[in-house]
Formats: structure tokens, C-alpha cells, sequence
């Protein structure tokens, strides 16, 4: 069974993340959207928020799993017996930073990066700017899955 680990905080999850969940859906056997804890991080949306977006948005899919880690991803592949980590790329910089993360995790274990290439109609989305049109009281209805606009 291949699976593989979508790490992410997700805060929260918008149609970049749907699309390369949804894509990895049928290159692995089991996509694991793993939402980060990161004490240090001030989110937006609570944890318990962020993975109600994801599990309803992918409610209807049962190779999609939904689950929150702390620590790091490769502790988190090897207890999920998952043999690679799923990312998207947006752009020339996303692939600088997840190639330097992707290296570091190869030389301290044997878990692969799968690079995926969001698509152009996503390509500009982030959580933080989602989280920006949010504060300043715009409409992100084009930007996030439908489960999103449900707690906003």
C-alpha cells in the first residue's frame, strides 16, 4: 500500500491544498493530510476547525485521512508507515525551500518528496492571504473549499 503524508498547518485549507490532495488521490493508495501543531505559530483557526474543513471537505473520499502530529514529519511517515511525503509548488521559491526540507528529510531517513505543481487556477492561493481577505472582511468563496465558508 503506498501512502503518503500531506503536511501542512492548513489555517486554513484552500482550493490549492483540494487540488493537490485530490491529485495525490490517485497516485497513492492513502493520502494523509497531517495538520502540524506548532506551539509557537498564533493560528487563525483552532485545530479542531482546521481538520473539520478538511474531513468534511474530503468526507465522500476514503483514501483520505485526517490527522494532527507535532514533532517531525519523517518521525510522523515512519509511524504512519508511510513511504513519501506529498507538496505542492507554487512557484521558484515554494521549490527552493521544499527542496532544502525535502534533501534533509532523504539523508535522515529513506522517506521521498513527491513534488506536485499546483494548478495555474490555484497558483496564487495561500492560507495567509486567505487569512488577510478575511481580516479586512473580503469574500474568499473562489479561494477555499465550500467547508471553510461554512465557519467563517
Amino acid at each position: 500500500m503506498k501512502k503518503a503524508i500531506f503536511p501542512g498547518s492548513f489555517d486554513p485549507i484552500t482550493n490549492g491544498h483540494y487540488d493537490i490532495i485530490k491529485r495525490g488521490i490517485s497516485l497513492f493508495d492513502e493520502v494523509i493530510v497531517a495538520i502540524g501543531v506548532n506551539a509557537e505559530k498564533k493560528y487563525m483557526f483552532s485545530l479542531e476547525d482546521r481538520k473539520r474543513f478538511i474531513e468534511e471537505a474530503f468526507k465522500d473520499e476514503p483514501k483520505v485521512k485526517v490527522i494532527t502530529y507535532s514533532g517531525l514529519t519523517i518521525d510522523l511517515c515512519k509511524k504512519e508507515k508511510a513511504e513519501f511525503i506529498l507538496r505542492g509548488l507554487r512557484n521558484p521559491a515554494d521549490f527552493e525551500f521544499e527542496k532544502a526540507i525535502a534533501h534533509t528529510n532523504r539523508v535522515m531517513s529513506k522517506i521521498e518528496t513527491v513534488f506536485l505543481l499546483t494548478a495555474a487556477r490555484t497558483s496564487f492561493i495561500s492560507s495567509s492571504i486567505v487569512r488577510d481577505v478575511l481580516r479586512n472582511g473580503g469574500d474568499i468563496s473562489q479561494l477555499v473549499p465550500e467547508s471553510v465558508l461554512d465557519k467563517k
